[in-house]
């Protein structure tokens, strides 16, 4: 998988499988109940409280009144829908865009510098935290949604400053993505296999590779602002920056398909404040590769 808050899961990840007959897909196995040979007389308590000995006939109102009761839903059984997945996920982009636009209208132009290195940091440690908790906190994961606000809402004022317009284009550009994405998913013309997500998972690694030297080039002043896509007068960081967001893109499609997997499992409902927070993780990816991408072009078609 690509997203660890999905593939390090239990509840959104493939299936396990074991060598025990009747294994679960977490690792325990279940077994069929023994049936006791021809003459073999029941021990107390085999069969339970309606079993051969102590049977408690149940009367026709009981039946009947067991008939018309409505069937258990979905909050009643304390399992995760899509509706709780799509209110989690909408009040976290929510909350990300009402800090991230305070940050741009309110914070000083000498103070984004330092509000960029603490929503990184701040964004970077509860991430982690994050993804790898097996049990989802709601308040970390809205900490996480303040500073990565924080930081976009810096990054953008930046960006829009150098290249008027592109944030607007990158915001529009993410809700296409993300609809595009969702579409080839619902529709099955893109299936999640395990060829699929093994041929993701190389390529990501490939892409995180070249944006660490990339870094380091651009850190250590051996070249200058996008550094290796700066090359080719930009030819090199427009083809980067597509093969990035086609990545993004993949990624969402596995994100869905480990959501629905979860639904369909039923996950626990809390799970669908982890599912959010996957969701907002490839967002925010999505949404930083189209505004690099975006700057680019924009200063490919300045020059």
């Amino acid at each position: 998988m690509s997203n660890p808050v999905f593939s390090r899961s239990d509840v959104f990840g493939e299936p396990r499988r074991t060598g025990a007959p009747g294994a679960s897909r977490g690792g325990t196995a279940t077994y069929p109940t023994q049936t006791p040979a021809y003459g073999t007389p029941p021990q107390p308590g085999q069969y339970g409280q309606y079993g051969a000995q102590g049977r408690q006939a149940m009367d026709a109102a009981e039946l009947d009144a067991m008939y018309r009761s409505p069937s258990a839903t979905t909050a009643d059984t304390k399992r995760m829908t899509y509706d709780d997945v799509i209110v989690k996920t909408g009040g976290l982009l929510a909350l990300l865009v009402v800090v991230a636009a305070a940050t741009w209208t309110l914070v000083p132009r000498e103070l984004l510098g330092g509000v960029m290195i603490v929503g990184l940091i701040g964004g970077l440690v509860l991430g982690l935290v994050n993804a790898f908790k097996r049990n989802p906190s709601p308040a970390l994961i809205v900490a996480y949604t303040v500073f990565e606000g924080a930081l976009l809402g810096a990054i953008s004022l930046v960006f829009n400053t150098l290249y008027d317009g592109v944030v607007l284009q990158a915001v529009l550009g993410t809700v296409s993505v993300f609809a595009v994405s969702l579409f080839l998913f619902k529709s099955g013309r893109v299936r999640v296999t395990a060829k699929f997500t093994r041929w993701l998972m190389f390529a990501m690694l490939g892409y995180a590779l070249f944006s660490l030297v990339n870094l380091v080039l651009m850190w250590t002043g051996v070249l200058g602002e996008f550094g290796m896509r700066s090359w080719g007068g930009g030819i090199v960081g427009i083809v980067v920056g597509l093969i990035a967001v086609g990545l993004a893109a993949a990624s969402l499609i596995v994100d869905f398909d480990s959501i629905k997997r979860g639904v369909e499992a039923g996950a626990p409902a809390r799970m669908a404040w982890a599912a959010a927070f996957g969701l907002l993780v490839t967002l925010v990816w999505l949404y930083l590769e189209l505004l690099r991408l975006l700057a680019i072009v924009s200063s490919f078609a300045r020059d």
